[in-house]
C-alpha cells in the first residue's frame, strides 16, 4: 500500500487498486452500478469538454456548478446526483488526482481497478482468485491536498484501502503474512471504524457536510452494497464482471 500519485509509480504490481472515498471511486462506482462506462480525466477545464465530444460522452461538471446552474440534466461528479440520473451511456469524470493516480497505475502495466467502501468486497472477491494464482497487488489510497499541493493523508482513503485488504486476507487467512506493515495498517484502521458517523465526522466528511453535500458522504459511507468492479481498458472503466481482460504477465519479486 502507498498513498497518492507519488506513491502509484512507487511499487510495481499486477494489479492495482485506486481509493478515493470522498469522492472519485464512490462516484465511479455508482457509475458502473447504473451501467455508465466512465472516462476518468486529468484536467477541469476545456480540455475535459473536447474529450467528452470526442468520445461521445457527457461531461460531468463539479458540484456546484450544477448547483449554480440549476438544472438537472446537468451530470454532476457528486455520487448522489449520479444516482438519479437517466439516459447516460458514457461519462466523463474529471478528477485531477483520482485520474492522475489510475492513469500512472496503468502506465506501470497493472491493471487498474476502483475501489470505495461500496464495493470494496467485491474487488477484493475479484482479487482473490488472481492472488491465489500468485499476483502481486498494491493499494493506492488517493488522499488529499493541501493548498500548497502536498499530499494530505486522507484517514477515509485509508479506510477503503483497508477493507479491500481486509476482504482478501479474510478471503485467504495465509495472506496476511505477506502483506506489508503499511497493508496490515490500513486493515487494523479498516476495523476500528465506525460508520457512518467517522466518515460523517473526518475531516473530509465535514468539509462536504459543511457546504450542504451530506448526501455524497452518506452514500461513500455504504459498505458492501454494490457488486461491480470497475476495471481500466484502455481509456474507459467498465465493469470487470461483463469483460474478459487478458492476464497479466506476473511479476515475481524476491522475498
Amino acid at each position: 500500500m502507498e498513498w497518492g500519485p507519488t506513491g502509484a509509480t512507487a511499487v510495481p504490481a499486477d494489479y492495482a487498486v485506486v481509493v478515493d472515498v470522498l469522492s472519485f471511486t464512490t462516484t465511479l462506482s455508482v457509475a458502473i452500478e447504473r451501467g455508465i462506462e466512465v472516462f476518468p480525466f486529468r484536467w477541469r477545464d476545456s480540455r475535459a469538454a473536447e474529450h467528452a465530444m470526442r468520445h461521445g460522452a457527457t461531461l460531468a461538471v463539479g458540484r456546484f456548478e450544477a448547483l449554480s446552474r440549476g438544472d438537472a440534466r446537468h451530470v454532476s461528479l457528486s455520487p448522489a446526483s449520479l444516482s438519479e440520473v437517466e439516459g447516460i451511456e458514457r461519462l466523463v469524470l474529471p478528477s485531477p488526482n483520482g485520474s492522475t493516480i489510475s492513469f500512472a497505475l496503468a502506465d506501470s502495466g497493472a491493471q487498474v481497478v476502483g475501489a470505495c467502501l461500496r464495493n470494496a468486497g467485491a474487488v477484493a472477491r475479484w482479487l482473490a482468485p488472481r492472488v491465489a494464482e500468485g499476483a502481486s497487488v498494491v493499494v493506492v489510497p488517493g488522499g488529499e491536498r493541501w493548498y500548497d499541493d502536498t499530499l494530505r493523508p486522507a484517514v477515509e482513503d485509508l479506510w477503503g484501502a483497508g477493507a479491500v485488504l481486509a476482504g482478501l486476507i479474510d478471503d485467504d487467512a495465509a495472506l496476511e503474512g505477506s502483506a506489508s506493515p503499511e497493508a496490515r495498517m490500513a486493515v487494523a484502521a479498516w476495523r476500528a471504524a465506525r460508520l457512518p458517523d467517522d466518515l460523517l465526522h473526518c475531516a473530509s466528511g465535514v468539509e462536504l457536510t459543511e457546504v450542504g453535500f451530506v448526501a455524497d458522504v452518506e452514500i461513500a459511507a455504504q459498505h458492501d452494497v454494490s457488486e461491480v468492479v470497475p476495471l481500466l481498458v484502455d481509456e474507459s472503466f467498465r465493469d470487470a464482471s461483463v469483460l474478459r481482460p487478458a492476464a497479466p504477465r506476473l511479476r515475481r519479486v524476491d522475498p
